[in-house]
């Protein structure tokens, strides 16, 4: 792990998971432990209306964990209901916790290479829709990570488990003077839950 992420990671590790959000993690945890038990690829893909901010999120803090943890196989994804762009703050506020961020192309919608350690394949982050060819068709499961994307997709095609995992919106807070710290505060807490999550699975 990348030694600037990895003193992130320990802060995280002392943040508290409430009993409530315990109960929405569960299953997740409950569904990787089942592939884990069955020697089967486990295929995450983390949906939200616009792929520009919580499912980025998700997605980069997931394999993070996973990684963290020993799991093997953890194969994380991202998209919407529609395709835009990562948000440049999203990929601000992940660099000053700690992961390496290579942006690969210039157009709107920008590829980024996600590094969270020297020797592992980076997280490619670009906005798309669930269903677009990068991301997995059949045998993976979909977290909603916003209530728009889960009252908006009532069906995810393809996916065999469905978790509603719901998260603020920074965005709410663009362009204001709490802006850095609501990022860095929505990133975090996503980090503590993913790490949550992982750290309950047995290998």
């Amino acid at each position: 792990m990348l030694e600037n992420l990895s003193k992130t990671i320990k802060t995280i590790a002392e943040i508290s998971v409430s009993e409530e959000r315990k109960t929405v993690l569960k299953p997740l945890a409950d569904y990787i432990q089942n592939k884990v038990n069955a020697n089967e690829e486990i295929r995450l893909s983390f949906i939200c209306t616009h792929n520009s901010r919580r499912s980025h999120l998700s997605q980069i803090w997931a394999q993070t964990m996973a990684f963290q943890f020993g799991i093997k196989n953890v194969f994380c994804y991202s998209g919407g209901t529609e395709a835009t762009a990562m948000f440049p703050k999203v990929g601000e506020t992940l660099v000053n916790q700690g992961f390496q961020i290579q942006k690969l192309s210039q157009e709107q919608n920008p590829v980024y290479a996600v590094k969270f350690d020297d020797n592992q394949h980076p997280i490619i982050c670009f906005s798309k829709a669930y269903f677009d060819d990068f991301n997995p068709k059949t045998n993976f499961g979909a977290i909603m990570t916003c209530n728009n994307a889960d009252e908006g997709c009532p069906m995810v095609f393809g996916a065999e488990a469905r978790f509603p995992i719901k998260y603020d919106d920074p965005k709410a807070f663009d362009g204001t003077d709490l802006m850095n710290e609501k990022y860095a505060e929505r990133s975090l807490q996503i980090a503590s839950e993913m790490y949550f999550v992982f750290s309950h699975v047995k290998k």
